[in-house]
């Protein structure tokens, strides 16, 4: 069987809850079509959390890696396609806070996913749930860890899939910080639907 290595982050800055978090946890050690999930969870931590990625990336060898973030804000499911070669930014959850550093000195400006986002929103929106590729993963945590993963897979010439995918709130984060928000269950089935696309 074939392995999915599946992340989401703890909470940040003024959100108190972060959605992926309850994700991964529930998908973890579930099989979803030919997949294994592997769940983890990585700190908000610009000296950390692209490592981790790629330390669990050479534990696990994953087939696919999909990372998740939450994009508070925004009201509709947006696959990222491409990552930028730059931290920016408030702070981290350690109070850390770059100003447009590079993340690797030598490494190229940008890196696109590969994973298939176009058979993900079209079939998404397909059964009516919204979705749509967004063309910015910011500078913050997420845009460092899709950088990190796929920077790591083409450094080792590895085939795997990679990419990332944000999210919005979940209803129980609105009912914290008012923002646009979806239920659980409806951000949960998104995901199961992505990874039915891989």
């Amino acid at each position: 069987m074939k392995k999915l290595l599946l992340t989401g982050f703890d909470p940040f800055l003024e959100f108190p809850i972060n959605p992926t978090t309850d994700i991964v946890n529930e998908l973890a050690g579930t099989q979803l079509n030919e997949f294994e999930i592997i769940g983890e969870v990585l700190s908000v931590d610009f000296h950390k959390s692209g490592q981790q990625l790629v330390e669990l990336i050479e534990k696990h060898n994953p087939d696919t890696v999909i990372s998740l973030g939450l994009a508070g804000g925004r009201n509709c499911i947006t696959p990222e396609r491409i990552a930028i070669n730059c931290n920016d930014g408030p702070v981290d959850n350690n109070g850390h806070k770059p100003s447009g550093e590079k993340i690797f000195d030598h490494g190229p400006d940008g890196y696109l996913s590969t994973l298939p986002i176009y058979e993900m929103i079209d079939k998404l929106t397909e059964l009516g749930i919204p979705a749509k590729i967004s063309n910015t993963a910011g500078t913050y945590l997420c845009n460092n860890v899709m950088y990190h993963g796929l920077h790591y897979l083409k450094e080792n010439r590895l085939d795997h899939r990679a990419g990332f995918i944000h999210i919005p709130a979940s209803h129980a984060l609105a009912v914290k910080k008012s923002m646009p928000s979806w239920s659980h269950s409806d951000l949960l089935q998104a995901i199961k639907i992505s990874i039915k696309c891989l």
